[in-house]
């Protein structure tokens, strides 16, 4: 990294940096500015092996260029953070889209038109969440298989699976997008990009949380004329 530092300080014109970032990029474009390697410091100072824990920081400074000229500060973590969210929420809306072709059963007909429905919504937010990372100079993930690589939600079984294991799987999914977009809104608020804070609130965040909401119902059983809601696991719930 130091050598590259100091091959950037040579250059004498914009064509020249250009050239020297892009050679140091790998085949996606980004490139390993530092790792933190918390877990060696955590053996060392408690005397017990903690594993390997790391954090990297990792961009590109042409696109962190092109971002700085909206949202000052905003390239260090925009482009990559947004690619991860898109890549969660396309994920998601293809497990809507599985959910709604195989769901069968007594509930069929309601949850078929629910997951269309919900399939439709998300597809609004993919379209904001690219449309953003372009607007700040990134460029957006796109691919099934570049989805696949990128995406924290875990993969379904090819098959058909029961409609509690649907929703079950569909509520974990969505837990996953509202955290991260609760600490991505977070962190804009506090670097002043109110246009990513927005979107992150204003759509991602409420429309995740409304149809977490609709889901949960559809797990509520019905003894008497007592309702006793179905209690799902602590990552299936709407907390901060």
């Amino acid at each position: 990294m130091t050598e590259f530092w100091s091959s950037t300080q040579k250059t004498r014109c914009a064509a020249e940096l250009e050239s020297t970032i892009e050679k140091a990029v790998g085949k996606t474009g980004l490139m390993l500015f530092v790792a933190f390697d918390h877990g060696a410091v955590i053996s060392k100072t408690t005397g017990r092996g903690a594993g390997r824990i790391m954090r990297f920081v990792i961009g590109n400074l042409l696109i962190m260029k092109e971002m700085a000229k909206h949202v000052p500060d905003a390239g260090s973590y925009a482009p990559v953070k947004l690619n991860q969210l898109l890549a969660d929420t396309m994920t998601l809306l293809d497990l809507y889209k599985k959910s709604h072709w195989q769901v069968a059963g007594p509930t069929f007909y309601q949850l078929h038109l629910l997951f269309d429905k919900h399939y439709d919504e998300q597809v609004e937010l993919v379209d904001s969440i690219a449309e953003r990372v372009q607007l700040l100079g990134g460029v957006s993930i796109a691919m099934a298989a570049d989805v696949a690589d990128t995406t924290q939600i875990e993969r379904p079984s090819r098959g058909r699976e029961a409609v509690a294991v649907q929703l079950s799987r569909l509520l974990d999914a969505h837990q996953i997008v509202i955290r991260q977009t609760r600490r991505l809104a977070r962190r804009a608020a506090e670097m002043g990009d109110d246009g990513t804070n927005d979107l992150l609130v204003s759509e991602v965040l409420r429309t995740n949380e409304l149809q977490v909401w609709f889901l949960s119902e559809h797990l509520v059983e019905v003894v008497g004329p007592w309702a006793v809601r179905h209690k799902p696991r602590g990552r299936n719930r709407l907390a901060p």
